[in-house]
């Protein structure tokens, strides 16, 4: 096979993108990666990893202002927000690297560039004025998403910001305006509130983190309104005007009147669009639905021989649904036996706001809109021994289970480390567990895990707990 033809081209370096490319090279398929940014795509770099490192700072500023009830005591406390960043980038850059290391350990060929699909099986790739022609039997599209803007809603990366200029702040904003409630503009949210900017968030829906269960997303507001956030749910920014040094946004509120809101600076997290311009996906005959590539089950395009993954495709946009898709997608080009399709309903979601909140499955109202007899489980943390001595007993756990097969439909969590408890439900659902076989698992003591058996025990009206 000639240097420039391949198996397998991957476009776009991302958590999908750089993992499909492994599991093909482990397949042994000669498999090539494009990139015209830094690997590891927006996750890495711009994401998942720098975000939670931003988190972890404000996180122990948190636990700094706590001291006394751990028998400490500091004076003097201070953070250098310069300091913070220049951690999330070494953070984001290590990975970044480790992706290079990886792609070198699996013999796979980085091609950086601006790909564009070039007619059946070629892909042109072009840097700095030059290009090159590439082949592959198969092409898989990972090219990812960006953040939303509207009419009269755009950045200007000075006083206007998306995640990206977020996450790089030159100074410390004494208030700050967020744009929309999903995962992305409530970690935001969380990280300047803690550290101490006055924080409102604006929300069209009628309340903060719409896609959660409704009792989870309320049990959010009051502990977000508690650390001194400012909530305007059912609301819309009708207007963003900038100042010499502040933005001055128009709100029409949910008894439609008006208000005008002015910040330091305000962030967009109004949603995201798929990266599908300007890569001949029209030309080649891929279908595009709402700035996201169509695909069925399998990945495919309908076009043979050129799948999509990712954020590209289209919600949940989360990393680790595209690096399932990746294996999948490299298992179904290598013809591996037993691949099964991905099953969206047993992906977990985590937002790593403080509190964090993790969920699982369907909610309370979309079970019932199923038509679906339904046993509901809580427990709280307050109940559970490990949440007291950490200091953290704030928090809920939900379970929802199918009344008559006792599986498992749901779990739904608010708390401390409910992003890392989670997993045990994801399992859960996997292995299509029901509430008496949960009943029958053994949970260590002391441990934040037990809110999960107890809440499982609640379902059936045994919580040992409450």
């Amino acid at each position: 096979m000639a240097d420039n033809a391949f198996d397998v081209i991957v476009i776009g370096s991302g958590p999908a993108g750089y993992v499909c490319a492994i599991r093909c090279a482990q397949l042994g398929l000669k498999t090539a990666i494009v990139e015209r940014e830094k690997l590891g795509g927006i996750c890495l770099n711009w994401g998942c990893i720098p975000t939670k490192a931003l988190l972890r700072a404000s996180e122990i500023w948190h636990l700094m202002h706590r001291l006394n009830e751990f028998g400490f005591a500091a004076d003097n406390l201070r953070f250098d927000l310069a300091k913070v960043v220049e951690r999330s980038r070494k953070v984001a850059n290590q990975l970044s690297n480790g992706v290079a290391f990886l792609m070198k350990k699996n013999k796979i060929t980085v091609i950086p560039g601006d790909a564009v699909l070039n007619g059946k099986g070629m892909v042109a790739v072009s840097k700095d004025g030059a290009a090159q022609e590439f082949t592959a039997r198969n092409i898989v599209l990972a090219t990812g998403a960006r953040a939303r803007t509207l009419p009269g809603l755009q950045a200007d990366g000075k006083l206007v910001w998306t995640y990206r200029d977020a996450m790089v702040p030159k100074e410390f904003p004494k208030s700050l305006l967020v744009i929309g409630s999903g995962a992305i503009g409530i970690e935001f949210a969380s990280f300047f509130r803690t550290l101490g900017s006055e924080v409102t968030v604006v929300e069209v829906l009628d309340r903060v983190l719409p896609v959660e269960d409704e009792e989870i997303s309320q049990f959010a507001a009051r502990a977000f309104v508690k650390q001194g956030m400012r909530l305007l749910t059912s609301a819309t920014v009708e207007k963003l005007e900038t100042g010499a040094n502040d933005v001055h946004a128009t709100v029409r509120t949910k008894d439609g009147k008006t208000e005008t809101i002015t910040a330091s600076r305000a962030v967009l997290a109004i949603g995201i669009v798929g990266n599908v311009e300007n890569i001949g996906l029209e030309e080649a005959g891929v279908k595009i639905a709402k700035t996201h590539v169509v695909i069925n089950e399998w990945g495919e395009t309908g076009v043979p021989g050129l799948y999509a993954i990712g954020d590209l495709v289209g919600p949940p946009w989360l990393a680790h649904k595209g690096m399932h898709e990746g294996v999948m997608v490299a298992e179904r080009i290598a013809g591996v036996k037993g691949v099964h399709p991905l099953d969206t309903s047993r992906i977990p979601a985590c937002t790593y706001c403080w509190p964090q909140v993790a969920s699982i499955g369907l909610t309370e109202a979309a079970a019932k809109a199923e038509g679906r007899q339904i046993r509901i489980g809580r427990f709280p943390y307050i109940g559970n021994g490990k949440a007291i001595a950490l200091g953290e007993p704030e928090g809920l756990v939900k379970t929802i289970f199918d009344a008559d097969t006792g599986e498992l439909l749901g779990a739904h969590m608010i708390g401390a480390e409910v992003t890392e408890l989670i997993e045990g439900y994801s399992i859960a659902r996997t292995l299509e567990a029901t509430d008496a076989e949960l009943i029958a698992t053994v949970f260590p003591h002391p441990t934040l895990s037990e809110t999960m058996h107890e809440s499982v025990l609640d379902a059936d009206k045994r919580a040992l707990h409450i």
